[in-house]
């Protein structure tokens, strides 16, 4: 018996089982390194001074500073980044919640309470994001012009809602299939009405994939410069377009670049960070379906 066992748990298709997991895991740890190192190496640089940080091969022990963190937030007579970095922050969040409010209703007519060709609808959704955003800069640009939005925080509020609804509805419409229809009906038979439904009943079974589209959506928002840059200049100017100020003519500082790059993605990393648990549940329930 005993014999009979140790070949059970010792047969070869467990063998590679394991060494293919280890492999995995492996592979998985050095690509998570790769994608590390150009961080740390950023962090790295932005505690040097400039000269040190300039030069070729980088010094790993040069003494470190924080000339480029006292000059990003302008204690050397420089613009200041609080008015981007809130601009950016209003922009990205209250676009969010715009596209929160708007996509779980159509998610939910896609899903819970299917419409007619709704596989249509969700390609046609999907399609509005394959239009080259060059394309459409111009006409956007005559339309801020002649309605006196140029420079306004609350047109990149609206740009960023329109470009993020279409990628919302297409990955809550796959969270809330997995909804049971049982316990919409046996809320509806209580008398709940759609509004009680949806935020009662769907969206805290729905809350890991909810998450996941958020944090998407806030870093796409937070993220992009196109439109930002050519729509903004003083008033609404975001966090992105702000660092773009630090390359001039006169030449790189990469010190102080490295920082203002770390400062500006920490609002990103912070989300990522006290939402991970959500996230990883969510994408993971998208991929497995």
């Amino acid at each position: 018996m005993s014999t009979a066992a140790t070949r059970v748990r010792t047969r070869p298709g467990s063998r590679f089982r394991i060494r293919g997991s280890a492999g995995l895991g492996l592979a998985a740890w050095l690509a998570g390194i790769l994608f590390f190192l150009p961080i740390a190496w950023m962090t790295l640089t932005s505690f040097h001074s400039e000269e040190d940080a300039a030069t070729n091969p980088p010094s790993l022990a040069a003494s470190l500073t924080l000339d480029g963190y006292r000059e990003f937030f302008g204690s050397g007579g420089g613009a200041s980044p609080w008015p981007s970095l809130i601009n950016s922050t209003v922009a990205s969040v209250a676009s969010t919640l715009l596209v929160l409010l708007l996509a779980l209703p159509a998610a939910y007519a896609l899903s819970i309470r299917p419409v007619k060709k709704w596989t249509d609808v969700l390609f046609f959704f999907l399609s509005t994001k394959m239009l080259p955003v060059v394309a459409g800069l111009l006409p956007i640009y005559l339309f801020a012009k002649n309605t006196d939005m140029l420079d306004n925080i609350w047109l990149l509020v609206i740009l960023y809602t329109s470009m993020n609804l279409p990628i919302a509805v297409w990955m809550m419409q796959s969270f809330l299939a997995e909804v049971p229809v049982a316990i919409i009906e046996a809320a509806q038979i209580d008398g709940a009405r759609l509004p009680t439904i949806l935020t009662r009943v769907v969206a805290p079974i729905a809350l890991p994939g909810i998450a996941a589209t958020s944090l998407i959506c806030f870093i796409f928002s937070w993220n992009e410069l196109l439109f930002a840059r050519v729509l903004t200049g003083v008033v609404a100017q975001t966090a992105p377009v702000f660092l773009t100020g630090f390359i001039t003519s006169q030449g790189l500082f990469l010190a102080k670049v490295c920082a203002a790059s770390l400062v500006i993605s920490l609002p990103v990393l912070a989300a990522g960070f006290a939402a991970q648990d959500k996230l990883v549940q969510g994408l993971s329930l998208g991929a497995v379906k």
